[in-house]
């Protein structure tokens, strides 16, 4: 391959045209550092391999917030299946993430937030827990100061309304007729990300029965005047989108009220169907908890029940989001990651010099392979002439596979010399027409689908939230790069328009965003390895910067770290205590960008090396997943042992393209 020399993109760049060559006064140290990286990936590739399941899989667990837990408990009452054991253990856990202000926060270290402090405030008076305990009693305090349930998002509301805690009628209006819109329509239901569109569906038939259960409780003492629960609010401006939203909504609560009959229940029932024809094999919905949730409730509406086959699965499925963890307490996983999981922890062996045919590798890609997704999804309603073809995030995901997923794992199946490639090879064909055929019409990738970029749904007075579109990201669009690179087609034109899509989307700090991962550090840590894939020019404006604006923010001690505030303040940018996960995507980067002998990276590998743990392992309590930013934060446990792996690895063996640990079919 050819390396330019200029700005351009052409082959393989020369990844190594930026670094500085040591002096004779650094070359010892310089040694006695890749030394430690050498025993610390050692360290880390036996811990990796021992936590691979019999199968082939890894999964780590997938932390998020408190919300998960008390919604659990909600439902099991709603449903008249709570028991003593699964109540105890969850009061257990969710009593164990209180902060001492009595609050609860949404991620680890962050600020108190209201919605989760009430969800999880009611959770524990299911559990037993009495208002008058000094703990409850902080707690309700704080939510009275923050204006009380009337100040809650509108997800938490529902549940209280589902036991006459707050009235519908002041609660957005979600007609089940939108079932009925067409696909060209404004505020179809395919107009929302797919997370979204799950949750939706069944809500819409929720709010169209308004059902009550009897509450086991008053809980007066969470509002601000229990006689004027609701106190009116002004509406927005009749110009804004704001005030045109909200009196929209008054006429839909005005329709809820004369809705003829039989149009309602053929619309309930078109979306039970619809929530029906997507339960997957393993009785959950999308892979994920609150879809399955509020689906059980709304079958449950229509007349299913709970020994009903479609329900006992449903049902069952909620019971496997749960990690008992040693001290009796009970955590449900918003999500499982093991395909994610997989593809990484592929990556990290075989980058950290795991030979490509060791039988932990050649399990892991069997499983993979066997993951593939065969059949169409609701991808195919804006790409129906597309073959089906990747992988999802879960376990059982066959509605919605993914392109951040399917492009590493293609990166991962590469990466092992499989006994039987011409197996491999179709997968990876397969999968890369596949992520090719979802490319945006602005030259970019999204997570789940193509053009889901509708300015609609966010305006909706019900979709306060998170993220309910799926518009193209940095970070997905880096990786699928990546992978086009590693695939031969760095000259594609459907590459091209991605690599130019990423320099367009590059800030003027030098950073880009990150929306699946915490922030900037991620974003700009996916992109640069990408672009230099590609074939941009270790000297090309675009990753100097990049690498400028990394050195710029390295803490102190070595590592780098970006706080979640930072999708809201500015001053969060780049700044956060140090993370094992975050310093490797710092220093991804900059090994990709030639920086090998760079002060930056050593500091950085310096920093992994002395805070690995005697097992090979990082602890890493904050949270650097994103589910929606800011709004929905993960703690994935297997990133502080997957990434930092990769980054020592490189740092260790050199890149994986130069140093031919990616292979190509013919290559």
């Amino acid at each position: 391959m050819t390396a330019t020399t200029d700005g351009s993109t052409g082959a393989v760049g020369p990844r190594a045209a930026a670094a500085s060559e040591p002096t004779d006064t650094t070359t010892a140290a310089a040694g006695d550092l890749l030394v430690a990286a050498r025993r610390a990936t050692a360290r880390s590739v036996e811990h990796l391999l021992g936590q691979q399941d019999a199968q082939g899989w890894w999964k780590g667990d997938l932390e998020t917030n408190v919300t998960m837990d008390a919604e659990d408990l909600l439902l099991r009452q709603f449903l008249g299946v709570q028991d003593p054991r699964t109540t105890e253990a969850a009061g257990l856990f969710i009593r164990g993430q209180q902060r001492a202000d009595g609050t609860w926060a949404t991620f680890y270290g962050g600020p108190p937030e209201l919605s989760a402090t009430i969800e999880a405030y009611v959770a524990l008076r299911l559990a037993g827990d009495s208002p008058d305990d000094p703990h409850m009693k902080r707690a309700a305090t704080w939510v009275r100061e923050q204006g009380g349930i009337a100040a809650a998002r509108v997800f938490t509301r529902i549940w209280l309304a589902l036991f006459g805690w707050w009235k519908w009628d002041d609660l957005p209006e979600l007609p089940p007729e939108l079932i009925f819109f067409p696909k060209w329509f404004p505020l179809n239901i395919y107009d929302f990300g797919c997370w979204a569109r799950q949750t939706i569906v069944p809500l819409t038939i929720v709010s169209a029965k308004r059902p009550v259960r009897p509450a086991p409780f008053p809980l007066d003492e969470l509002h601000t005047d229990a006689g004027a629960p609701n106190p009116v609010k002004p509406l927005a401006p009749v110009a804004s989108w704001d005030g045109m939203f909200q009196r929209l909504d008054k006429v839909l609560h005005a329709y809820h009220k004369v809705a003829p009959r039989r149009v309602r229940r053929t619309a309930m029932n078109a979306a039970a169907r619809w929530i029906i024809e997507r339960q997957e094999n393993d009785g959950a919905w999308g892979g994920i908890q609150p879809p399955a949730v509020y689906s059980v409730i709304a079958l449950h509406l229509l007349g299913y029940d709970l020994d009903h086959p479609i329900m006992r699965a449903g049902l069952e499925s909620l019971d496997r989001f749960a990690v008992w963890r040693e001290d009796g307490a009970r955590m449900i996983e918003a999500c499982q990651s093991p395909v994610w999981d997989t593809c990484l922890a592929t990556i990290a062996l075989a980058d950290a010099g795991v030979s490509p045919d060791h039988p932990a590798l050649v399990k892991a890609a069997d499983w993979m392979i066997a993951e593939e997704i065969s059949r169409p999804g609701d991808w195919a309603v804006r790409r129906p002439e597309l073959a089906p073809g990747g992988w999802a995030f879960e376990f059982h995901n066959d509605n919605y596979p993914d392109i951040d997923d399917t492009a590493e794992v293609i990166l991962a199946l590469r990466r092992v010399r499989h006994p039987a490639p011409a197996r491999l090879d179709a997968a990876v064909e397969r999968g890369t027409r596949w992520t090719l055929g979802m490319q945006s019409r602005n030259g970019a990738w999204a997570a789940f689908d193509a053009d889901n970029t509708s300015p609609f749904p966010n305006r909706m007075p019900f979709c306060d939230f998170g993220e309910v579109i799926d518009p193209p990201s940095a970070d997905v669009t880096a990786h699928v790069v990546e992978m086009l690179a590693y695939e031969g087609m760095a000259q594609h034109p459907d590459t091209r328009r991605g690599i130019e899509w990423l320099l367009a989307e590059q800030e003027a700090s030098g950073a880009w965003f990150g929306r699946w991962g915490v922030n900037y550090v991620y974003g700009t840590g996916s992109v640069v390895p990408a672009l230099t894939a590609a074939g941009l020019p270790v000297t090309h404006p675009a990753i100097r910067r990049a690498v400028r604006w990394l050195e710029s923010v390295q803490n102190d001690d070595g590592g780098w770290g970006e706080d979640l505030r930072s999708y809201r303040e500015e001053k969060w940018i780049g700044h956060g205590v140090s993370t094992a996960s975050q310093t490797a995507w710092a220093l991804l980067a900059l090994l990709a960008a030639g920086g090998r002998e760079s002060a930056a990276v050593e500091r950085g590998v310096a920093w992994l090396a002395e805070t690995q743990r005697q097992d090979g392992s990082w602890d890493e309590p904050y949270f650097t997943g994103t589910g929606f930013p800011w709004d929905f934060s993960i703690n994935y446990h297997l990133y502080r042992q997957v990434f930092p792996l990769t980054a020592l690895g490189r740092y260790v063996n050199g890149e994986p393209l130069a140093s031919g640990a990616i292979s190509r079919k013919g290559s």
